[in-house]
């Protein structure tokens, strides 16, 4: 008879185990569903950024670096412990500082007063010891201009009006309708009433139900 050797009998065991567990997502760096920014010169920036694992992490690495025709300049980095544990930053410049919230795995900054020279692309990384120092990054593009563009709203003003002369179109459509199926209803409830009123006068001057007969004298002899 043909048996399975126990170690390939564990190997199994061990690949339908893997099978059923569900699919442990590995550490990601996300700087939002926007990735860029346009900003005006001399304003304050945020550039967001939070991360997500599924397993947890401790002593998580994190850094933000500023890329600008292939230079690369450290803004800030830090450590954080653990979950809710205020971040041990390591290294800051003068116009940047931590605004993110660990509870929420947020390692967002801000960026002071910007100019022209700080537009770029911005990369927020992050490395995670417990998975065995597994790392992710994600790149933030800043444009920094003079003005914002006016956005033209004339074509939607267009259309906003269309759709509400059409609605008003609609509106008085129906309410003739219904003023138009009133007046008629109306006018056949009076001639119901005339007709009826017809019938009888001419019921009674014809000598038909309801009506008496003339009585004449009987002639003498």
């Amino acid at each position: 008879m043909w048996r399975i050797p126990p170690e390939t009998g564990l190997l199994l065991v061990y690949l339908i185990g893997l099978a059923w567990l569900p699919a442990i997502q590995p550490l990601e760096v996300s700087v939002g569903k926007t990735s860029s920014l346009e900003a005006l010169n001399g304003t304050d920036v945020l550039l967001p950024c939070t991360f997500s694992s599924c397993i947890g992490f401790d002593n998580l690495y994190f850094e933000w670096s500023y890329d600008q025709n292939g230079t690369k300049e450290e803004l800030l980095k830090g450590t954080i412990k653990s979950l809710g544990m205020e971040p041990r930053v390591q290294f800051s410049t003068d116009r940047v500082v931590f605004a993110g919230n660990t509870k929420l795995n947020n390692i967002s900054i801000i960026l002071f007063n910007i100019d022209f020279e700080d537009s770029g692309k911005y990369t927020c990384y992050a490395m995670n010891p417990r998975e065995k120092y597994r790392d992710h990054q994600a790149v933030f593009t800043l444009t920094v201009v003079s003005q914002m563009k006016v956005v033209d709203k004339t074509l939607t003003i267009i259309i906003a009006s269309a759709v509400g002369g059409v609605i008003g179109l609609i509106i008085v459509i129906m309410i003739l309708k219904k003023l138009i199926v009133f007046i008629i209803a109306k006018t056949r409830e009076k001639n119901k009433e005339c007709l009826v009123s017809s019938s009888g006068i001419d019921n009674t001057e014809n000598g038909l139900s309801g009506s008496k007969p003339d009585t004449k004298a009987t002639p003498k002899a």
